[in-house]
């Protein structure tokens, strides 16, 4: 199991993923944080990053900040 730490950008123009670090993403989504889109898409962003199916992935902290803690298994 890894802890991921995520800086999220909501309503981008285009959706990325840059690392930053081993441990750290910097994550572009093109959803607005409203009713957990965004949160959504990034849970579905970091398992295709990481090519674990979406249940594999869990916001750990964050929910509702821009920094976000994920755990990825």
């Amino acid at each position: 199991m890894h802890q991921i730490r995520a800086r999220v950008h909501t309503n981008a123009r285009k959706e990325s993923i840059s690392v930053v670090s081993e441990h750290v993403l910097e994550i572009s989504v093109k959803e607005k944080p409203l009713e957990n889109r965004a949160n959504s898409r990034v849970i579905e962003l970091v398992a295709r990053h990481f090519h674990v199916p979406v249940s594999k992935v869990r916001l750990v902290r964050g929910h509702k900040r821009p920094s976000k803690i994920l755990t990825v298994w």
